[in-house]
């Protein structure tokens, strides 16, 4: 299985969310072909009456396998539906310029 669908199969299994967007960045950043890079919004009941910081770490949690293995980088908002209602749906993660790729 691949680490994007790993990382799917796993945040499905643990918050059931609403709304699950997974995006790979892998191939825009410097190295060897592998799944490193991902963004991540999910929406989910689960993190109602969490901050922030406490919702990235149950995601942290649920995925510290793939974080101490391929994931070199991940970038997420962890939503509940009610937020994601207000913000109309306009959720977006812009994906950092690599640091590397420029690296000689």
């Amino acid at each position: 299985m691949s680490t994007e669908a790993t990382i799917e199969s796993k945040l499905i299994a643990e918050f059931s969310p609403s709304r699950l967007r997974i995006d790979n960045d892998s191939k825009r950043h410097a190295g060897p072909a592998t799944e490193s890079h991902f963004r991540v919004v999910i929406v989910a009941d689960t993190f109602h009456g969490c901050n922030r910081v406490k919702r990235q770490r149950m995601v942290y949690a649920c995925l510290s396998d793939e974080l101490a293995g391929p994931i070199h980088a991940l970038q997420m908002k962890c939503l509940t539906p009610k937020e994601y209602e207000a913000a109309d749906g306009e959720v977006t993660l812009k994906a950092p310029p690599c640091a590397g790729a420029n690296k000689g």
